[in-house]
């Protein structure tokens, strides 16, 4: 089992970036060929998750319909005023698992790893752990 950490600096309140290519490189790093991979966000108010990465309108998609169902202005008793963030983090969750197979995480055709920011712009971690 490895573990290996890399930042991401966000720019805006709430963004979907793409991590993709920076989970490979750790699994490249740790020289994992079979087994699986834990991404985990230590932050509770950003996540991580798998989706379409091929239409970036699909991002813009999942953040409005959050904004929409889970506004900033509302009557929340968190002291910090980020409730929202906090909510829209549990909904996405703080980790996602997946395969690696031949040296390769194992997506489909069209799925991406985003790191979710909901109470940006900040410089966040993203840990990633191999088992194989």
């Amino acid at each position: 089992m490895s573990t290996r950490e890399f930042g991401v600096k966000t720019s805006k309140r709430s963004e979907m970036i793409d991590i993709t290519s920076e989970i490979q490189d750790s699994i490249d790093e740790m020289g994992l060929e079979e087994g699986l991979v834990l991404v985990y966000c230590p932050h509770t108010t950003a996540g991580v998750t798998v989706n379409e990465g091929a239409d970036p309108a699909v991002a813009k998609d999942i953040l409005n319909k959050l904004d929409e169902i889970i506004p900033w202005e509302g009557d929340y008793r968190h002291a910090e005023g980020n409730s929202p963030a906090h909510i829209k983090s549990t909904l996405v969750g703080s980790s996602v698992s997946l395969w690696v197979d031949g040296g390769r995480i194992s997506l489909g055709t069209w799925q991406k790893v985003f790191f979710c920011e909901f109470d940006g712009p900040r410089n966040r971690k993203i840990q990633v752990r191999t088992q194989g």
